[in-house]
């Protein structure tokens, strides 16, 4: 008698960001909501299905990308609303995916058999924003303000197309922009959303931002073809010190 069927490690598309609907899927937010002074838009990028004359040759880390794109831009700062000087934090802006409800409970992703959280990504802007963005996964939980965090750390400094790869094991787990002491395994077999935000006030850093991003999906390491992007770097992680998992 044949055994139950190995788990699938085909990769695993997440989310697009190439049609008017797979924007529609995405909300945003920013300091402002509550009194800062950033802004924060996000749209569907027509100017990349005609790219300049950009090439993969252009970088060793890039991809080429002629489609329609998501695009998350704005200007960040760190300033608030005059009388909240001492009351509220200014400095960040982000998106992530909707809750998705359906009659019979609420659709998640299951990551569990996979390494790698992919992005295809571009960064630009002000160069001083680039190294504020992080990665965001929350999970079926019952604490609805637990994030997992990771920074995204770009190799391409042109504005050009790249995928980075994120280790799922290296996510930490936050609540309400702090690292949350005791440290336990992400519930991978349930991923509820996944966003970015670019948090300047981390940082102190302030200034026009723009990020370009065409997918995310789940993959493995057979299916990275350019492995130098799985290599760590001295810089490389998040901005905590991460304590043991218990």
């Amino acid at each position: 008698m044949e055994g139950a069927d190995e788990p699938s490690r085909a990769p695993k598309h997440l989310f697009s960001f190439n049609t008017p609907e797979n924007i529609a899927e995405f909300a945003t937010g920013c300091d402002a909501d509550v009194g800062g002074m950033s802004t924060v838009n996000f749209g569907l990028d027509e100017t990349t299905a005609n790219p300049e004359k950009e090439s993969k040759a252009s970088s060793p880390h890039g991809v080429f990308v002629n489609r329609p794109t998501g695009k998350f831009w704005g200007e960040m700062r760190l300033a608030v609303r005059s009388g909240l000087e001492g009351q509220i934090r200014g400095g960040y802006a982000g998106f992530r995916s909707k809750p998705r409800p359906t009659l019979f409970g609420e659709l998640t992703e299951d990551v569990s058999n996979h390494e790698y959280l992919a992005l295809r990504v571009r960064a630009r802007g002000h160069p001083r924003t680039r190294n504020s963005y992080f990665v965001n996964l929350q999970t079926d939980g019952p604490i609805t303000t637990d994030l997992w965090q990771h920074r995204m750390f770009f190799r391409r400094d042109d504005g050009g197309w790249e995928d980075i790869f994120i280790p799922f094991k290296d996510f930490v787990l936050t609540n309400a922009g702090e690292l949350v002491p005791h440290q336990v395994q992400m519930y991978r077999e349930r991923i509820r959303t996944i966003g970015i935000s670019l948090l300047g006030g981390n940082s102190g850093v302030e200034g026009q931002y723009e990020l370009g991003i065409d997918s995310v999906s789940a993959v493995n390491v057979e299916d990275v073809s350019d492995t130098s992007a799985l290599e760590k770097v001295p810089t490389e992680g998040t901005q905590w010190q991460r304590p043991p998992v218990l």
